[in-house]
């Protein structure tokens, strides 16, 4: 029944309250980052700086992954992500204040840029931890049998919170302005902090512990790269993210090309999660296991071909589609990707083998978004973004042709093999 059984994941109590954390944190922090975006352009007016954002969070993230896995897999996880939030409510409280005028009233607008920079640095060190250990999380709650059912309420989740997240931020940005839409962050933050202590405590799967720290990592390494569905849907992701970063250019777009103003800028960002969410939503009626590496290589196809629309069109309800299917092809890559990585994955390993994983796809969002400010600096906005999305269609294409045994993936038998072990 659990093959076929769309809400399987949901019939556990403990994935609920997960869910309902994982919500409220995403939420909160996807609203931040919006706010945070306009908040930034609005100083400087050079979509570069939208890039540095990128770049301060990419730094600690990237070199701080391998040895947060380590850490992920050798601590307790609910507690260690309890630890994540509480340092990430001192963020989101550094940022409310330092939109305070009586708190920055006689700072420089450089002075304040650069606090803005800090906390954000600060973030992507917290970051390298929370995705290990979310990752590691979901598979000491639900049974293997139903990891692709997990993955699918998971990542719906994540997108309900994205869609709401910057939507909200948006509007909050016009009602109630910068300043006291962080206040609401902040609370939200210190929400999903006392939610998760309804979580009880897990146990630690990890038979090497105390195991040296550099012995562990080339473990991790080793395990990623000998794994060719892993090392495959990472790579491909990775490409594409990384290339297809227009999203970062959006306040671009919003303020100087479509002139669409706050509230517009909110419901462009809201799109490709309103799509993604949308199609989790299908896969959970509908299984994606069956020829899952054809299906992940044209969903990243399909993705380019929508950032190049977006960055050709000048009409907003155009932009707006486009971005719209942009998340639904990136809703189908997602739950392939963590079903990949969930099935293939063992469970002692989970923490180093997501930190590589944000290595290759979650530090993309925010390389790409540097790459998406450079390019937009030499190129223009409008050829930056279609520069992009062609060198996501190359990526997918060249997967197809170059890598026939990934093309072929199907996860069926793994799931079968799973559903005998539980």
């Amino acid at each position: 029944m659990a093959k076929t059984d769309p809400y399987a994941a949901l019939r556990i109590k403990e994935f609920n309250i997960f869910l309902l954390v994982r919500f409220v944190l995403v939420f909160g922090w996807s609203m931040q980052f919006i706010v945070i975006e306009w908040q930034v352009y609005s100083l400087t007016k050079d979509p570069l700086s939208l890039g540095i954002i990128g770049l301060m969070e990419i730094i600690p993230a990237f070199t701080m992954a391998l040895f947060a896995g380590h850490i992920v897999d050798q601590k307790e996880k609910r507690n260690l992500l309890a630890t994540c939030i509480a340092a990430f409510s001192l963020i989101s409280l550094g940022l409310f204040l330092l939109t305070w005028d009586e708190v920055v009233g006689d700072w420089t607008t450089k002075t304040i840029l650069y606090s803005i920079y800090a906390l954000v640095f600060f973030g992507g060190f917290l970051r390298s931890f929370f995705g290990p250990t979310i990752f590691s999380l979901v598979a000491l709650i639900v049974p293997k049998k139903i990891y692709p059912n997990a993955a699918t309420w998971n990542s719906s989740t994540w997108q309900m919170a994205s869609v709401l997240g910057p939507a909200f931020g948006g509007f909050f940005i016009s009602w109630i302005g910068v300043h006291w839409s962080l206040c609401i962050i902040f609370g939200l933050v210190l929400l999903s902090f006392f939610i998760l202590l309804q979580i009880k405590r897990k146990p630690i799967l990890n038979p090497k512990i105390g195991e040296p720290v550099i012995e562990s990592l080339k473990e991790g390494v080793r395990f990623v790269f000998k794994t060719k569905a892993i090392l495959g849907a990472m790579t491909l992701d990775m490409i594409a993210v990384l290339f297809g970063g227009a999203i970062a250019l959006l306040p671009v777009f919003a303020q100087d090309i479509l002139k669409v103003g706050s509230e517009g800028f909110g419901v462009l960002r809201a799109a490709p999660a309103v799509g993604a969410f949308l199609t989790m939503l299908v896969t959970a009626y509908i299984p994606i296991s069956k020829n899952a590496g054809m299906k992940l290589i044209a969903a990243v196809f399909g993705f380019g071909v929508c950032i190049i629309v977006f960055g050709l069109s000048s009409v907003f309800w155009i932009s707006l589609l486009a971005l719209f299917f942009s998340g639904m092809t990136d809703g189908v890559s997602m739950v392939i990707r963590q079903t990949i990585l969930q099935i293939k994955t063992p469970d002692h390993m989970r923490g180093r083998v997501s930190s590589v994983n944000s290595m290759f796809v979650g530090s993309s969002n925010e390389l790409g978004a540097f790459e998406s400010g450079v390019t937009a600096k030499l190129m223009g906005t409008v050829t930056a973004v279609v520069f992009g999305g062609t060198m996501t269609l190359i990526t997918a294409v060249t997967t197809g042709l170059v890598s026939p045994s990934f093309r072929k993936l199907d996860l069926t038998k793994d799931l079968e093999e799973h559903e005998k072990e539980d």
